[in-house]
């Protein structure tokens, strides 16, 4: 952080520069304890004129040095207690549901509605489980190894990667698989550069680069936003539970500050929403700041993450509309059950979109979406939104299913039984060919509507 951006800019807020004052003075001293303690809170509420806050505010206070020391037992045995994602315990969530793999085993087609008397609940959880090191993952480990080849290393310093081309054939097929996670660094930052660049005009290339997108994160950290305010409300609450971000204003904290602070002044139109945080966290856990802001400029620009978070989220309603369009083709008694029970498609699954399913289903299988979500872009979603309800079709049709048992089971936590099911269903529908067909004529279609002003009816 420069240390211009101590000195307020014209016309800026004060409070918002209290706040981006605040994470600067920490950038330069950080914070004791940071992964094990709770922090004290600066900016939310300001720090009280007792002598004790004051002192405590202080004792709070790094030295320079939190992240140079050699761990202490305190910190090794906290460290001790994270999963192998980081998070000190699985994450508490309302309405755990089991996503069976059954249902998974057969190919999207078009079918009818299960039996009337078909139970309208699905299989509750009380706890969510540990995750599991996958079975495979050390043979995965060595075959990506032999898969990928380093590159020169960019301007930033940032090591590139690319395909060897004798096991370019092998991408997509390992990368649904799952993309061994001390190989996602590198293997997800192949997979936006190379999708950036497959839908990015040649002359806007340059400004895609990583050199380039850093200096432009560098440059924004000393420009006010108008939405740092609410960007630092929601930072403590932003995945609390991994270890990155446990401490009030730690490293972790600060990251997540200032990736999102720079991204809200990239697009106007878009500035800052909230769904933006569990993305930029995610993508922290595995990039440096660079990288993350490098990457939420991609999904903006290239991945039509633009519309998705503009006003009104267009791009939403459009995903919305080609995933009504593929029920009401394939599972006709389904969207008929939901046009029955008035239950639309935004009441359900608007989070899963906005989010990109983070918060919906487990850690490890939201990296595993992720993974194909890079390579081969936003029908990916759809896809697992359709698998979703492909599996509870029989709750839906069933002759007791009502709007409150509907609408309570799709807005559940899913923990797939088998993630390797979940993705092999995925990936066969994106693979038929003539229905990614009708998706892209389904798009078109929206657009048509929205054009005409006939989009106001034409979503349940």
């Amino acid at each position: 952080m420069s240390k211009t951006s101590l000195v307020p800019s014209e016309g800026e807020d004060l409070d918002s520069f209290h706040v981006r004052n605040t994470y600067a003075q920490l950038d330069i001293s950080g914070v004791k304890g940071d992964g094990f303690d709770e922090g004290v809170e600066r900016t939310r509420a300001r720090i009280g004129d007792s002598r004790i806050s004051q002192l405590n505010a202080e004792a709070a206070l790094g030295d320079g040095t939190e992240k140079t020391k050699e761990l202490d037992p305190r910190e090794a045995q906290v460290l001790a207690m994270v999963d192998r994602y980081g998070f000190f315990s699985s994450p508490s969530h309302d309405r755990l549901m089991l996503l069976p793999s059954a249902p998974l085993l057969r190919h999207l087609g078009f079918v009818h509605g299960g039996p009337k008397n078909a139970p309208v609940s699905g299989t509750s959880l009380k706890a969510l489980p540990p995750p599991q090191s996958p079975l495979k993952e050390g043979s995965r480990i060595g075959k990506w190894e032999r898969m990928l080849r380093p590159s020169k290393p960019d301007p930033g310093g940032i090591l590139a990667w690319s395909i060897r081309p004798a096991k370019e054939a092998k991408l997509s097929e390992r990368t649904y698989k799952g993309i061994p996670d001390r190989w996602r660094n590198a293997a997800w930052e192949l997979l936006l550069s190379r999708f950036t660049k497959e839908h990015t005009l040649p002359i806007n290339r340059a400004q895609m680069t990583l050199a380039k997108l850093a200096q432009d994160y560098a440059d924004n950290l000393d420009k006010p936003s108008s939405y740092d305010i609410q960007i630092d409300l929601d930072v403590p609450r932003t995945i609390s539970g991994h270890i990155m971000f446990k401490t009030r204003y730690g490293a972790g904290q600060r990251s997540l500050f200032h990736v999102l602070h720079s991204f809200s002044l990239r697009c106007e139109k878009c500035g800052y929403v909230q769904g933006m945080g569990p993305i930029a966290a995610t993508l922290l856990c595995y990039f440096t700041p660079e990288q993350v802001y490098a990457s939420l400029v991609r999904l903006h620009d290239a991945y039509g993450m633009h519309d998705i978070f503009s006003p009104g989220f267009p791009g939403l309603l459009e995903a919305i509309y080609v995933q009504e369009r593929i029920l009401e083709q394939m599972l006709p008694d389904v969207y008929k059950a939901f046009k029955t029970h008035m239950i639309s498609t935004t009441s359900y699954a608007t989070k899963w979109y906005i989010t990109l399913f983070a918060n919906s289903v487990p850690f490890q299988t939201q990296l595993r979406l992720w993974d194909v979500f890079f390579l081969d872009g936003e029908d990916v979603f759809i896809a697992v939104a359709v698998a979703i309800v492909w599996v509870f079709k029989d709750q839906i049709t069933s002759a007791a299913a009502n709007f409150e048992t509907i609408l309570s089971l799709l807005s559940s936590f899913f923990v797939p039984e088998d993630e390797n099911s979940l993705l092999s269903w995925v990936e066969r529908m994106l693979n038929d060919k003539k229905l990614r067909s009708s998706m892209a004529q389904w798009r078109k279609d929206w657009h048509t509507l929205v054009a005409a002003g006939k989009d106001g009816d034409a979503l349940l």
